[in-house]
């Protein structure tokens, strides 16, 4: 698994206008699979992300994770973090999980 994390504000997803989620302060999480990705390998990761430290606290140092701040996450499927553009133009997406 992959994961491009970013700290927001506030983020939401829209579908043809529709809002399909949202999340106030906290973390968007870009997410890609692969074919070998299972249960283990997302609560690790789900942990590996809750638990980074990328919220100040009142000096200014980011001491924080997302627990700390009551902050939520936003999680949006993204396959396209396993393309692979190495040769030619055009990536390959085969490593992508379906």
């Amino acid at each position: 698994m992959r994961a491009l994390v970013q700290r927001v504000a506030r983020a939401r997803v829209t579908d043809e206008g529709h809002e399909t989620g949202a999340v106030g302060r906290g973390l968007l999480v870009l997410l890609g699979a692969t074919h070998g990705d299972g249960e283990p390998e997302a609560d690790w990761l789900a942990r590996k992300v809750a638990g980074l430290r990328v919220f100040s606290d009142p000096d200014g140092q980011m001491n924080l994770d997302l627990v700390a701040v009551q902050g939520g996450a936003l999680v949006v499927p993204q396959f396209t973090l396993y393309g692979d553009a190495r040769r030619g133009r055009r990536p390959d997406f085969v490593a992508a999980a379906r």
